[in-house]
């Protein structure tokens, strides 16, 4: 099954996340009509991801950080499915949907918008034990988890029992990894006074990194200033440790601890979408070198990806799945992978699409980093910013309320903006909510006891 767009330039966009979606919608801004406009992701959403650990630590709620792609991006035609092959040569799509149908999906120009995936070890019990954080689903599993467990520990006898559901373990030290962990301590802390039967030292949050230092995109001034808030406020920070075996969630780390957890959050590291480097599946060119960039295309300044024979004039690649130059920064450098970037390459390459469309040249994609920023719970934050050659480090409240701001500003619809502030409004008066419903990941238990318990014996 083929789709047409009769005389129309179709441009089909592989990812609906940040690259996604602010393509397609800048696409239509600058071309209207005159484009057909096709985005192809296995979520009807686009998740920002910023905001993700503020919902683990129900401080936002779970749909405010979605965008929906069909409301956000009328005229375009939405295809909810999962690429099962790339096939450039022959400006072709394929798309796997639902009860094994697929549909192929001819283009005139592609982008590739896919994102990144968990990188996983081979460590025994990891992928049987473990949840990542880079989606909404593993963000509320992980508040649902936590504060049930509070609920639990709160009522049973057995203290091994209780250890075991009060002890959190994240893995990974960078700013996903060392927000999730620091947003779920100060979610417990203000939950603790609901608990009189648990005390604050009864938690145990374990954050386990293998480098020397957290949170590596800060100063080393920066650094050990987060490093001092998560210990004083009583998280372990393993640093230079490895996790060895995380079996039976029993964990079992490279300093020789070894310790029960309910809870194992996986944050080291992300790579490419498998998907790219499959060359039974796709026959775009990827990075081969070990390092950083292998499995992402290789593209231009311009955000063309770069074949061996020369650029691929109608294939664009932007955002995590991509290594693009970064001119700001010096030759031999490439853009690191977060939203800032991600989102102002897509506007490039929109542009350059609309350019190539209109026979006009095509134009680099530039852009002086402006900074980090992270929130470590409420009224907690560090920011490092860029203002022009000089380096501004921010700390504490100041730090938190600019974070807070520039992500509302990034956050797509005014909708979802509204919602956003409108629920941080709510806590302010009445608090943070303090149930977790695990049980939302079977909705039909209650249904089936009910069921079983009529049967006749």
């Amino acid at each position: 099954m083929t789709n047409t767009f009769g005389g129309k330039p179709h441009v089909l966009i592989l990812g609906g996340g940040s690259v996604g979606l602010t393509t397609a919608s800048e696409l239509r801004k600058t071309l209207g009509a005159e484009v057909a406009i096709t985005v192809v992701d296995p979520r009807p959403y686009m998740t920002y991801a910023p905001f993700l650990p503020e919902v683990g630590a129900g401080s936002i709620d779970p749909r405010n950080v979605l965008a929906p792609l069909r409301k956000v991006l009328p005229g375009a035609k939405v295809v909810t499915g999962s690429v099962s092959a790339i096939r450039s040569a022959e400006n072709t799509v394929v798309v796997d949907l639902e009860e094994d149908e697929q549909l192929e999906i001819a283009y005139d120009y592609l982008v590739v918008g896919l994102g990144a995936v968990p990188r996983l070890l081979p460590i025994p019990g990891l992928a049987e034990n473990a949840i990542g954080f880079k989606q909404v689903e593993e963000a509320t599993a992980v508040r649902d988890r936590v504060l049930a467990n509070l609920a639990e520990a709160a009522t049973t006898k057995d203290p091994a029992v209780r250890k075991r559901l009060l002890t959190f373990t994240f893995i990974g030290g960078g700013f996903a990894g060392g927000e999730a962990v620091a947003e779920a301590e100060d979610m417990v802390r203000d939950a603790l006074r609901y608990y009189p039967d648990l005390h604050a030292s009864d938690i145990r949050f374990v954050l386990v990194d293998g480098a020397p230092f957290i949170f590596p995109e800060l100063t080393e001034d920066q650094r050990a200033y987060v490093l001092n808030q998560l210990r004083e406020r009583g998280i372990e920070v393993k640093l230079e440790t490895f996790l060895n075996s995380a079996e039976n969630g029993v964990i079992k780390t490279s300093d020789g601890d070894e310790f029960e957890t309910d809870l194992l959050v996986w944050n080291a590291g992300v790579k490419p979408a498998p998907v790219l480097s499959d060359s039974e599946i796709s026959d775009l060119p990827v990075v081969t070198e070990r390092g950083p960039l292998m499995g992402k295309l290789e593209a231009l300044a311009d955000l063309r990806v770069n074949g061996a024979d020369g650029p691929l004039d109608n294939v664009f690649a932007a955002g995590d799945c991509a290594a693009v130059p970064d001119l700001a920064s010096g030759e031999g450098k490439f853009c690191p992978p977060n939203a800032q970037h991600a989102v102002r390459q897509a506007k490039r390459l929109a542009d350059n699409i609309a350019r190539s469309v209109q026979g006009r040249p095509l134009v680099d994609y530039y852009h002086r980093n402006l900074g980090v920023m992270a929130t470590l719970g409420m009224y907690k934050g560090v920011c490092r910013l860029q203002l022009g050659e000089k380096e501004v480090d921010v700390r504490g409240l100041p730090a938190w309320a600019m974070a807070r701001s520039y992500h509302v500003y990034a956050m797509p619809t005014i909708g979802r903006k509204a919602s956003v502030i409108a629920g941080w409004a709510t806590n302010l008066i009445s608090r943070r909510d303090i149930i977790g419903i695990p049980e939302a990941e079977t909705p039909r238990a209650a249904f089936e006891y009910a069921a079983s318990t009529g049967k006749k014996k």
